[in-house]
């Protein structure tokens, strides 16, 4: 077998702590971990993190906000076909999720953003099949306030607290390619999105959005970028699909799971601002799930429904340069 120092030309260091700075490709053994460690490139993968209270599809979440940060509201709790609105809130610490307040009204396929403390949920699906309602959340309660101009559910929304945000698409219609604009005290109609359509992704703020895949007639892979204006057509989703998790900036987004075929995927992409890069699966494939995340290195994707069964399950992303265990003594 080849040795290290035969091809690298030098040993590996031993040490009883990890380097302090360390530079890409530096290899180390830690002998107080009995491990050989590297500080490598890691284009991105998802590791299990804590679960729901309740396992749920149809849920809404933030897109801004973060993986140590988060929050989770409404849902569809089943059983089966037979839809069950939730209007449970749950906050996410990065390792566990609590039960706080209530929404006022339980719903499902409703859209939100916003932060852990500042977040918006409006729309949804509620008895009759759609609604307008909108709520705001201050960090303890949720408030109602003036409804959407077109009751809507499956769609999306971009923002970076409760009183400036963005939604568009949804149904019915059977698809919806409608813009609202929300300025903390009313919403008000503005351009379209170029096509049409419902379960989409989103990331983003108010003035500055990116909505991508979503099931419409032409095509479940488009994106579009949002000036504050406009809505303009750019690069592709790799793979097209619906109901996925979605979350970070215009710039720095990520899309994961999904409904495109059976099975159901498993795929994420991360976008850079000008094209989509598939990277590391879901360790569990589903879809009706929701996300959150501050950019495409670190992004959280919780609830959902895996074919068989809504499920609890949270992962987080992570990618970029960072220590790995290359093996263990």
């Amino acid at each position: 077998m080849s040795e290290y120092k035969g091809i690298k030309g030098l040993t590996i260091q031993e040490v009883a702590s990890d380097p302090p700075a360390p530079i890409e490709g530096q290899v180390w053994y830690n002998t107080s971990t009995s491990a050989l460690k590297g500080y490598i490139n890691n284009p991105g993968s998802w590791a299990t993190g804590g679960d729901r209270n309740s396992a749920m599809n149809a849920v809404a979440g933030q897109n801004t906000g973060t993986q140590t940060a988060a929050l989770a509201f409404g849902g569809d709790l089943g059983p089966g076909n037979t839809p069950e609105f939730f209007a449970g809130t749950e906050s996410y610490d990065g390792t566990s999720w609590t039960e706080v307040n209530d929404l006022n009204t339980g719903r499902s396929n409703l859209g939100g953003t916003g932060t852990q403390t500042s977040a918006l949920a409006f729309g949804g699906n509620q008895p009759p099949p759609q609604t307008a309602l909108t709520e705001s959340w201050n960090g303890t309660n949720w408030t109602e306030v003036n409804d959407l101009n077109s009751a809507r559910k499956e769609f999306a929304g971009a923002g970076a607290s409760n009183t400036a945000v963005l939604a568009f698409g949804g149904s019915p219609g059977p698809v919806s390619a409608f813009t609202e604009s929300w300025n903390g005290t009313n919403w008000t109609e503005v351009n379209d999105l170029n096509q049409g359509k419902y379960g989409l992704g989103a990331a983003g703020t108010q003035t500055a959005a990116l909505t991508f895949g979503g099931n419409e007639p032409a095509s479940k892979n488009f994106t579009e970028l949002w000036n504050g204006t406009n809505w303009t057509e750019v690069n592709n989703l790799n793979l097209g699909r619906y109901g996925m998790a979605a979350g970070g900036t215009q710039t720095s987004a990520l899309a994961a799971g999904g409904r495109h075929t059976t099975p159901t995927p498993s795929t994420t992409e991360i976008w850079n601002g000008t094209n989509w890069t598939t990277v590391g699966d879901l360790g569990t494939a589903r879809y009706d799930l929701a996300g959150a995340g501050a950019n495409n290195t670190s992004a959280l994707a919780y609830s959902g429904y895996t074919g068989d069964a809504r499920t609890t399950a949270t992962e987080e992303f992570n990618s970029g340069i960072s220590t790995k265990t290359l093996s263990t003594g």
